[in-house]
């Protein structure tokens, strides 16, 4: 069997808005039938659900930093869709814990919740979808959004920077273990991209410095994530398995 171009089941983990709301958007407009899943944002996620286009969609609510909550999820969206054929891994928390200002017990709490939500949720939800795929007998796809921040180093935000860095390597580790059961897994390291959530660093000097990182002079788009996420989890994507795509602008250039 070969995954098909359009018509898959999808699930998009932290949905509700930003880049997980551009996530559900590019599947639907592809023809995919999308799970939304939220956090504690319902009533975004129900604004997501219904802008979609198409239909055959469902919202699913869970908590994915509990392993049962994460199973819970993966469950209830592949009974919604009747199976599921694509994964991408987008819900996470980036919360600032500077190491000079934090003290110790925000800094082992913050260490604590990034570690549940960014890295052990998206293990999880990538070992309960891949054995879904297994069970059916069909290949799929697995995509997770990293970081630039994993390779460039997060100053006031370390967690996030060290799970994004851990999430690359577990694609890594996951690409060579599923390829023989057809299932590619792959990673996108974005830099700064706009959304509702940061607009407001985009205004004034702030604003300035952010755009000049890159040498196009704007930040990315949501859109344009999406659009790679889509790509990475087509039929033709199989041979990127493995990757960790760059995807700011030139902004940071590693070797």
């Amino acid at each position: 069997m070969t995954l098909p171009d359009t018509g898959r089941r999808v699930l998009v983990s932290g949905a509700s808005r930003g880049l997980g709301r551009a996530l559900a958007r590019a599947f639907a407009d592809n023809g995919d039938r999308v799970a939304v899943h939220f956090g504690t944002r319902a009533e975004e996620a129900r604004e997501t659900l219904g802008a979609l286009a198409g239909d055959g969609h469902a919202l699913v609510g869970g908590d994915l930093s509990d392993p049962a909550g994460a199973k819970d999820v993966a469950d209830r969206a592949a009974e919604a869709l009747g199976g599921l054929d694509v994964l991408v891994n987008n819900a996470a928390v980036n919360l600032p814990h500077t190491p000079v200002t934090t003290s110790y017990e925000e800094w082992a709490a913050l260490w604590q919740r990034h570690t549940a939500v960014n890295l052990l949720a998206t293990a999880h939800l990538s070992h309960l979808a891949a054995h879904r795929m297994i069970d059916q007998g069909t290949p799929g796809r697995i995509v997770n959004i990293g970081s630039r921040g994993a390779f460039r180093g997060e100053p006031d935000h370390p967690a996030y920077g060290a799970t994004k860095a851990a999430v690359h390597a577990l694609g890594q580790s996951l690409a060579v273990a599923l390829a023989p059961h057809g299932i590619a897994v792959a990673s996108v390291a974005p830099g700064f991209f706009e959304t509702e959530r940061v607009a407001h660093r985009l205004s004034g000097a702030e604003g300035e410095a952010i755009r000049a990182q890159s040498p196009f002079g704007r930040a990315g788009t949501a859109a344009e994530i999406a659009e790679a996420v889509l790509w990475l989890a087509s039929p033709r994507a199989e041979w990127a398995s493995g990757a960790v795509l760059d995807l700011n602008g030139a902004s940071y250039l590693r070797t």
